[in-house]
């Protein structure tokens, strides 16, 4: 695993940086090959989408994506907590991502059995490494418990689940979601966490810096095996970074 980070100063500036990535990653495929990234929710995300459609139309070659997502709450597609509405005011239909490449998450169905039909969805689409689906990207956020995807540090086992897709409870609210696994997050050819906010400065510099409990949060778990691992910040959640140059 390679890791690195990258400190910016606008959320505008990130967002250009993983449009290259993504531009960069497509130009490579082969004929014929398709490009799966999975999406997550959150405001920064959804700032990111926004920029990518507004800006990014015609540089992105959206017919090669296949979609997925990396969590979901356990909601209607229509209600103001999908991540799949959001992704789609936000990006998805404001782009020529075609429809039968979209592939959400039924968060209005039974949790348990949407987990393993997600699974099957997901195996059928994507390449297998060492049995295990193999994303070309993976979009992650912060939570500001250290979570990621939607495993919560009281669940951190389901990290290390074998399965692929797991059901996990949010420990305020009980609201249930469905949320991919570390072993499909660390088989990905390439990750990047994006973060933003100051709200989120405490928790970056826990888990980047190694500080006292970092390595209980979920998301100090992410390594990719054979992949890139990135880390886009901006200036305030990078502000307690105090070793920045020894990190990368």
């Amino acid at each position: 695993m390679r890791k690195v980070i990258n400190i910016f100063e606008t959320t505008d500036e990130l967002s250009q940086f993983v449009a290259q990535q993504l531009i960069k990653q497509i130009a490579n495929l082969s004929e014929g090959q398709f490009f799966s990234i999975a999406l997550s929710g959150g405001s920064t995300p959804k700032s990111l989408f926004r920029y990518l459609a507004l800006n990014y139309l015609k540089q992105i070659d959206w017919k090669k994506w296949l979609v997925f997502w990396g969590d979901e709450r356990c909601v209607a597609p229509e209600s103001n907590e999908s991540n799949y509405r959001m992704a789609c005011e936000s990006l998805l239909d404001l782009v020529p991502v075609p429809k039968e490449n979209i592939f959400r998450i039924l968060g209005e169905t039974d949790p348990v059995k949407e987990a393993i039909r997600y699974t099957e969805t997901v195996k059928k689409h994507l390449p297998s490494s060492h049995g295990i689906p193999q994303f070309d990207y993976i979009l992650l956020g912060l939570g500001e418990d250290g979570h990621t995807a939607s495993i919560f540090p009281d669940q951190i086992q389901l990290f290390q689940s074998n399965r692929f897709f797991e059901v996990a409870t949010h420990p305020q609210s009980g609201q249930k979601r469905i949320s991919v696994t570390g072993s499909v997050i660390n088989q990905a050819r390439m990750v990047s966490f994006i973060v933003t906010g100051e709200s989120k400065s405490e928790m970056v510099a826990r888990i980047l810096e190694k500080k006292p409990g970092w390595e209980h949060l979920p998301a100090s778990l992410v390594h990719p095996e054979n992949g890139l691992l990135y880390w886009l910040l901006d200036k305030k959640a990078a502000q307690n970074l105090h070793k920045t140059d020894k990190l990368n």
